[in-house]
């Protein structure tokens, strides 16, 4: 079995440690004993950024917002999906996760950060979502294993029915809130539709060849 080196590790602001492992050519980042992302799955990762884009509002100018980087994987996906007059901004809270994007996953994430479509905000996203009004044709939301604060406790406002309120709000009319899940969750589900949205919950496999673990995401169309 090849084993796991430690490359880094990082601080969640009011939450728990990061550690970026690689085993081989492959890479991991762990929250305690939780594996959060692997290079090995991405699939439902992309799946969010191409199922939110094929919901997009017609116009080749969208605007969307990416919380939190992870592995770059739903940016990458967006980018292959969108116009060169679309805009992405990605929220993302630990500094770290941009210097490993930029130093040991380098290759990896092909310079998506230095696409000129994209601006990188190093905040919480939940700042950013409410300081927003009517600006996003999307928001696409992979900060957590689920509808909870599971990275910090803080992040439970953002699935909370004033959560989702202000995220109606920042987001333009019929603009799409999609959000990630490690599994389903019906009370969720009605949460977001008693919020005020037309909710498509979507199972997506983990892997891009379709095999793996199932996940589920949301799409919430605003009305």
């Amino acid at each position: 079995m090849i084993p796991r080196t430690l490359l880094g590790t990082a601080q969640v602001p009011q939450g728990s440690e990061l550690r970026l492992f690689s085993r081989g050519d492959d890479f991991i980042i762990a929250l305690d004993r939780n594996e959060l992302m692997s290079s090995r799955m991405s699939g439902s990762e992309e799946a969010l950024a191409v199922m939110s884009c094929e919901r997009l509002p017609r116009g080749d100018t969208p605007h969307l917002l990416i919380g939190g980087y992870g592995m770059g994987f739903t940016l990458r996906a967006a980018l292959a999906e969108l116009g060169p007059k679309a805009r992405i901004s990605v929220a993302e809270l630990v500094p770290e996760i941009i210097d490993w994007a930029r130093g040991p996953m380098a290759a990896m994430t092909a310079g998506c950060l230095d696409d000129p479509r994209v601006e990188l905000v190093m905040d919480d996203v939940a700042r950013v979502i409410g300081a927003a009004t009517g600006r996003y044709d999307a928001i696409l939301l992979d900060v957590d294993n689920g509808p909870d604060g599971l990275t910090r406790a803080a992040n439970n406002r953002i699935y909370s029915m004033a959560g989702l309120a202000t995220a109606r709000r920042a987001l333009r009319p019929g603009g799409i809130l999609a959000i990630w899940s490690a599994a389903a969750d019906p009370q969720f589900t009605r949460r977001l539709e008693s919020a005020g949205f037309a909710v498509d919950p979507v199972a997506v496999r983990a892997r891009s060849n379709g095999k793996g673990a199932k996940h589920m995401i949301w799409f919430a169309r605003s009305r």
